[in-house]
């Protein structure tokens, strides 16, 4: 196996941690960027982390997705402008870089699974923002692969997940959406994916998530039957609750194209949420 030096933006957040965890057992020499010593936004601090590695991995993002609704410009900074400066710096210095996308670049409103070759059409700030990002790295001619996540989960940071084990432990009833549809995510799945794609150094786009698909209500229910918590959720729709973003309603992804390239990557979305929810035990 080669060693690579790599340098990992965003490197303190849910995902990041998680990659540096399995670049870490792969023996890597790897390199951290975050806030607040490292903002992605700043030509050299960017220009200085592509410069002492041979890969960059992009998890650095403005994730707030109704913040960014009110703050346009920054998630524009963050998510598409850094995204394309980078992209060029990438492609001056004849290095390569994974990128990490969103499934909320999509509308939500295909019957059936998206796939890598469907329109793309954000709802809302946020989507637009990784879409610009995701435009400008292609036009900077670089060699990327941009991976589209989809409900991620990990310890720590902010999710679904996460969020639902907070509100179960103080609240005795719950409404939960029903009717928006995707695929929990482990980021400790992504990270393992991550760390083949930089090893095969795979191009072009491609889309993960766990297997299977739930709504948020089922998977609510779920992590409520597995923990035996005794909070008594209530189905409804998203129009429940007014977000200054709206959301996609269908985020089922067909992953064929990543599965062609490693097979048995990705597990059973109960199943890997059921073992998450062990280690919190």
């Amino acid at each position: 196996m080669t060693k690579h030096t790599i340098a990992v933006l965003g490197s303190n957040g849910m995902l990041g941690t998680d990659i540096l965890n399995v670049l870490g057992k792969r023996n890597h020499n790897i390199h951290c960027f975050d806030l607040p010593t490292f903002d992605i936004t700043n030509y050299d601090q960017l220009m200085a982390a592509v410069l002492g590695a041979d890969i960059i991995i992009n998890c650095a993002a403005y994730t707030n997705v109704d913040g960014a609704e009110s703050n346009l410009q920054t998630a524009n900074a963050i998510n598409a402008i850094a995204v394309g400066e980078l992209g060029k710096i990438v492609k001056k210095l004849n290095k390569y870089l994974v990128h990490i996308s969103t499934d909320f670049v999509y509308d939500g409103k295909k019957g059936g699974t998206y796939t890598e070759l469907d329109d793309v059409n954000p709802l809302n700030v946020y989507g637009e923002s990784k879409l610009s990002g995701e435009i400008l790295l292609a036009d900077s001619g670089c060699d990327y692969c941009i991976l589209r996540l989809e409900w991620t989960y990990g310890h720590g940071g902010l999710s679904f997940i996460n969020k639902i084990l907070q509100r179960i432990k103080n609240q005795d009833k719950l409404f939960i959406v029903n009717d928006q549809y995707g695929s929990p995510t482990a980021t400790t799945e992504v990270a393992s994916l991550v760390c083949k794609i930089v090893e095969k150094r795979v191009l072009g786009l491609y889309l993960f998530a766990a297997e299977g698909y739930a709504s948020r209500y089922e998977i609510a229910q779920f992590i409520v039957d597995k923990l035996n918590i005794q909070t008594t959720l209530t189905p409804c729709a998203s129009t429940h609750f007014q977000t200054p973003a709206q959301r996609p309603l269908n985020s089922k992804f067909n992953c064929g194209k990543i599965d062609s390239l490693f097979p048995g990557c990705r597990s059973d979305w109960n199943i890997a949420l059921e073992n998450f929810l062990k280690e919190l035990k």
